[in-house]
């Protein structure tokens, strides 16, 4: 797995603070996007909170997540949560170091009462001593926020700096992609009182197996509350890894309801990711889980389509644009903004999410504007089945002809993609162990490039265009293979 090392740097530790008149918990910034570019230390928030016992749990949650891997636990650095100010609300960010759990606290307005919200993004240090004081806040006296350094300091940012360097691995990056691709295919499926969204978490198995949390269960609405159901019926909602729903727990008191999303079920569906939202007075927690606990949201494959084109690159340029750090991506909106069909727009929002410039937000069903610090060239690199796809095209190994094409690999293997109503199937190993639950093959990907116009590389080094007929409908076609990543 491709590592990186990611310097993020403070004018000094976040810390809780006593002071006249109650406590003030500052929340210091690391550098950061704003709407007038790159700061380095920006400020987004100074007021109060309004319930500072939940807010306190819910950014110990979010911080749980950055610190845990759920899968073969080991001791590591965790990436420090990430702050984006919408300009209405607060949103703290974070992902797991096995990279199945992305977490997500939004502190609406309701929850803040003070200045105006700033709008940018940036890394926010959560530091040990500060999660011990947070953990110790047993009283709603007043709470003094600021995201962002002192007024005072803002001009005196020379001085020394608190600075951290933490792996950032290739797969956490395409990890914030993949989750928010996964949640935009969410409806809310169930939302449970107060009452019963505690009876069901505290009855969730625990003491899995160390590094193996528990497999995936389902479970169905059942009057006020769920029960569980031995087989994925129609309407029934996935729970991969129950034990993987911990960071629930310290919020729970607070919580006025639960709400459970995910993708739509039949009855011979395999396990499926989706997201839990604890309901929190001015604020909303929510979970988003991996559809297995041993693996994560990089491996998932929702993004390949979109970064397959140069189209969308090109879309995404122009939606980048006119994003304007709202709270509510709107995708009409942007459509007769940009000129762009909505399906154009979504498509070119899914590839600027592989840079971490939008997240999606089940509860709103919504994009959301925010910079993260990535780079959407590096996605693409590290991404075996895309750079596979590039290859076969590259290669010349795709061939359509009419109805049907095929080419045949050095080793006599032929690999046959089918056009089904618009889905791609093939017939390689790939295709075979997972029928799309994962994305697309590599050999499903260079078809969808070809038919798209994508440039075809000949053996003597000189490009050609797609052959008469290629970008039409077929039914239809095989060529060179492997196993489908």
């Amino acid at each position: 797995m491709t590592r990186s090392l990611q310097a993020v740097a403070y004018t000094r530790p976040s810390a809780l603070e006593s002071v006249p008149g109650g406590r003030r918990l500052g929340l210091e910034t690391s550098r950061g996007s704003t709407p007038t570019g790159i700061e380095d230390h920006p400020r987004f928030f100074a007021g109060f909170l309004t319930s500072p016992q939940v807010a306190a749990a819910g950014l110990l949650a979010v911080a749980d997540v950055a610190a845990t891997r759920y899968y073969q636990p080991q001791l590591r650095a965790s990436l420090d949560p990430v702050v984006t100010g919408n300009g209405d609300r607060l949103r703290f960010e974070s992902f797991s170091g096995c990279g199945g759990v992305y977490a997500r606290l939004d502190v609406l307005t309701p929850g803040l009462d003070g200045a105006e919200i700033g709008h940018g993004t940036t890394n926010v240090d959560v530091n040990n001593p500060l999660r011990e004081a947070l953990s110790r806040i047993g009283t709603d006296d007043p709470l003094h926020l600021r995201v962002g350094p002192d007024e005072m300091a803002v001009t005196t940012l020379d001085g020394p700096v608190v600075e951290k360097k933490v792996p950032l691995p290739d797969r956490w990056l395409r990890g914030f992609a993949e989750a928010q691709v996964t949640a935009a295919g969410f409806d809310l499926r169930a939302e449970l009182p107060a009452a019963e969204a505690v009876r069901f978490l505290r009855s969730l198995p625990r003491g899995a197996a160390r590094g193996r949390p528990g497999g995936p269960q389902w479970v169905v609405p059942a009057g006020r509350g769920l029960r569980p159901t031995t087989r994925p019926v129609p309407g029934a909602v996935c729970l991969p890894g129950p034990d993987r729903l911990i960071a629930l727990q310290r919020v729970l008191r607070h919580a006025t309801a639960l709400r459970v999303y995910g993708p739509p079920v039949t009855g011979d569906a395999a396990a499926v990711a989706g997201a839990w939202e604890a309901v929190l007075p001015g604020m909303r927690l929510t979970l988003t889980l991996s559809p297995d606990a041993s693996r994560g949201f990089s491996g998932e494959g929702g993004v390949l389509d979109a970064l397959s084109t140069d189209e969308a690159a090109e879309d995404a340029e122009l939606i980048a644009v006119l994003l304007a750090w709202e709270p509510r991506v709107d995708v009409g909106d942007l459509a007769a903004a940009s000129g762009l069909p909505a399906e154009r727009v979504r498509a070119a929002l899914v590839r600027l999410g592989t840079s971490g410039r939008v997240g999606y937000d089940t509860a709103e069903a919504a994009y959301f504007h925010r910079e993260l610090p990535y780079d959407a060239g590096r996605v693409e690199r590290h991404n075996p089945r895309l750079r596979s796809a590039h290859a076969l095209v590259s290669a010349g190994a795709v061939a359509l002809d009419g109805a049907i094409g095929t080419v045949t690999a050095d080793d006599g293997h032929v690999h046959r993609v089918r056009d089904d109503a618009g889905t791609l199937s093939c017939s390689c190993l790939w295709w075979a162990k997972y029928r799309g639950g994962r994305g697309p093959c590599k050999h499903a990907l260079a078809v969808r490039m070809v038919r798209r116009g994508a440039r075809v590389e000949h053996g003597d080094g000189h490009e050609a265009a797609p052959a008469a007929g290629q970008c039409g409908k077929f039914q239809e076609v095989a060529f060179d293979g492997g196993d489908g990543r």
